[in-house]
């Protein structure tokens, strides 16, 4: 470990890829969009197309809420794909968030780090979105920051902007800090750019390519990599057992 887990005081996460499955949730709407458009794709493949198109929509219109930009990215995605995306599976996509999955492993990660740290959520999601969410994580959090609070998403820097100035209402030291997350190209490019030490939750640690995430096109880094919240929250359990 390049570390100390103990001394931190908080945690901020990114929630989707993270604590909730969305290439599941999203897989569910492409995949029978795709067959009925009689399109012969796998699942990763409609992942893959899919995951720069919704880095685009964020980007061109930050302003909109995040089902505004899960419509608009399936949209591009199909005419990436040469089929026409209707409104009503556009729609579908967009309101889909809510009915996304946790991971097996989050809510029980979530409720172990809460003995030990303070538990920010820092994510491109709304606020109706999140609370469908949160349902299924149970989670117990000091602060939820949305793209919808902020009016932008990650990989910009509203969100961490708005982190900064969240920490002292807290009780939080900027330097007791840790950022935790799945997307390198979301999370661990502006975390190295904020200068703040993170985690990455590899989630496709078993699976090549990089799904509905984009590539990286910045410089990243992390200072510990764990392949689940649970392994995570194993070893933040270990390191107070043995302080």
């Amino acid at each position: 470990m390049t570390i100390d887990l103990t001394g931190f005081a908080a945690l901020s996460f990114d929630c989707y890829g993270t604590l909730i499955d969305w290439e599941t949730g999203i897989a569910a709407v492409l995949a029978p969009w795709a067959r009925e458009q009689g399109l012969d794709i796998s699942d990763e493949e409609l992942l893959l197309a899919y995951a720069d198109h919704e880095a685009a929509a964020e980007l061109v219109t930050p302003a909109p809420l995040y089902p505004d930009v899960l419509a608009e990215a399936f949209r591009r995605t199909g005419a990436g794909l040469d089929r026409e995306v209707g409104e009503t599976w556009a729609r579908r996509l967009a309101e889909s968030v809510p009915d996304w999955p946790a991971f097996p492993d989050s809510a029980d990660a979530l409720a172990r780090l809460a003995k030990h740290y303070r538990l920010i959520i820092v994510s491109n999601v709304h606020r109706d979105g999140f609370a469908g969410s949160n349902r299924h994580l149970r989670g117990d959090f000091a602060a939820i920051i949305t793209a919808e609070d902020v009016g932008g998403y990650k990989p910009g820097d509203k969100h961490f902007r708005a982190l900064d100035a969240a920490l002292p209402g807290l009780g939080v030291e900027r330097g007791r800090l840790l950022h935790v997350a799945q997307s390198l190209f979301h999370d661990h490019v502006p975390a190295k750019r904020e200068g703040l030490p993170s985690v990455w939750i590899n989630r496709r640690h078993d699976r090549p390519g990089w799904g509905a995430t984009p590539e990286p096109g910045a410089d990243f880094s992390y200072d510990l990599e764990f392949p689940s919240m649970g392994a995570f929250a194993d070893a933040v359990d270990r390191a107070f057992a043995d302080r």
